[in-house]
């Protein structure tokens, strides 16, 4: 298995699993407990199995935005955006963020199951624009800080002011003396941070693992954990965030994702995969992810099939057990018809048919409470 800059910190104090051909942690001290943290203070999360690319060149920015759906066209420097690549026949190759470092210099980061093929995507749509392209996911440290209290834990050791940087806002900064780029962004719909050690090749670990137990001691007073891919599944799962591989994939669009909103069909140069798409905007979709929480007991699973009466109608590309909620909560995809909220279906679970509702499901908890969006007051 490939290893991140923190593998050595995992190996003493993680359960290391194999995650897409990385070695990482699944949990610390458990699933629940880094889950609450995360919900009600700050986490950490080691990120760097995440793909990392540079794009730089005269043709960087009209390059991208013929790569990716969203309006790259659109970005002021050190500002990023959220968007789907997609492949001529409008399914998914993969969700990124894309941010833009100056006119024609752009940083992007993708999934790490899809670190071979990401890049191998874009340098073979490259051809007749003056870019540059390098893969710089082994010379970067990426880790998430994520939580109410990962403002205050950052900046204990961040020499800028981390209360400045907007969401999906880009800044240059140092952390414990060594030069950074960090963005308000995250994976658990918390407020936080991911930050990018630069010149941190995977050989010389030494840069990540004093930043990243530095961070534990920061934040000690809030109850810090270190969190694993556990913790880091469930909190997406609440905040209705998508898995690739699971909700999206190649044979997925983003319409029927339900993220159209990542889709600019009017931008200028079009992009890979807008006929396809216009195409089925205009037919409408054949199915649409929804959220589904459960009204009897059951924890519903990726691959559970989704009933109504006799009929069977979808299946379950996401799903667990709610740490914040205590209740099953899942994600899939049903004819559009199903779409309203308060419909009800059923989830088989083993041998029997669960019953489980149509929710709100981005995110599934209360934002008043829970999220980046909380009342803070």
């Amino acid at each position: 298995m490939k290893r991140t800059h923190l593998y050595a910190y995992h190996k003493e104090h993680g359960k290391i699993v194999d995650f897409g051909g990385f070695a990482m942690p699944v949990w610390f001290e458990g699933v629940f407990p880094e889950h609450h943290a995360v919900r009600n203070a700050v986490g950490i999360f080691d990120t760097s199995h995440m793909g990392r690319a540079m794009a730089e060149g005269p043709d960087a920015e009209r390059f991208l935005n013929y790569m990716v759906t969203n309006n790259v066209a659109a970005l002021e420097p050190m500002n990023g955006l959220y968007t789907v690549m997609c492949n001529p026949r409008g399914g998914i190759v993969d969700d990124l963020i894309v941010y833009k470092l100056a006119a024609d210099r752009f940083f992007i980061v993708y999934n790490a199951s899809n670190r071979e093929k990401d890049f191998a995507w874009f340098k073979g749509h490259s051809e007749g624009f003056d870019v540059s392209l390098r893969d710089v996911s082994d010379e970067v440290a990426m880790v998430a800080v994520q939580g109410p209290r990962a403002e205050e834990t950052l900046q204990k050791i961040c020499s800028e002011p981390v209360s400045e940087i907007g969401r999906f806002e880009l800044a240059q900064v140092k952390l414990c003396g060594f030069d950074a780029l960090m963005a308000r962004t995250g994976y658990t719909g918390e407020d936080g941070f991911e930050f990018f050690l630069l010149d941190t090749p995977l050989g010389s670990p030494e840069k990540a693992l004093e930043v990243w137990n530095a961070l534990l001691e920061a934040g000690e007073e809030f109850g810090i954990k270190p969190c694993g891919l556990g913790a880091r599944d469930s909190l997406r799962l609440e905040a209705g965030l998508c898995l690739y591989g699971n909700d999206i994939d190649d044979e997925t669009n983003p319409l029927e994702a339900r993220l159209r909103w990542v889709v600019k069909f009017k931008k200028p140069g079009g992009f890979i995969g807008r006929e396809a798409l216009l195409k089925v905007r205009e037919e409408g979709v054949k199915r649409t992810r929804v959220g589904i929480m459960m009204e009897e007991r059951g924890i519903p699973r990726h691959g559970y099939e989704i009933w109504d009466g006799d009929e069977r109608i979808g299946v379950v590309t996401s799903g667990g057990l709610s740490p914040t909620l205590g209740v099953g909560i899942a994600m899939g995809y049903v004819p559009p018809a199903y779409r309203k909220l308060g419909t009800s279906v059923k989830i088989k679970i083993r041998n029997r048919l669960a019953k489980g509702k149509i929710v709100k499901s981005h995110p599934f908890y209360d934002e008043s409470k829970y999220g980046w969006k909380r009342d803070r007051k």
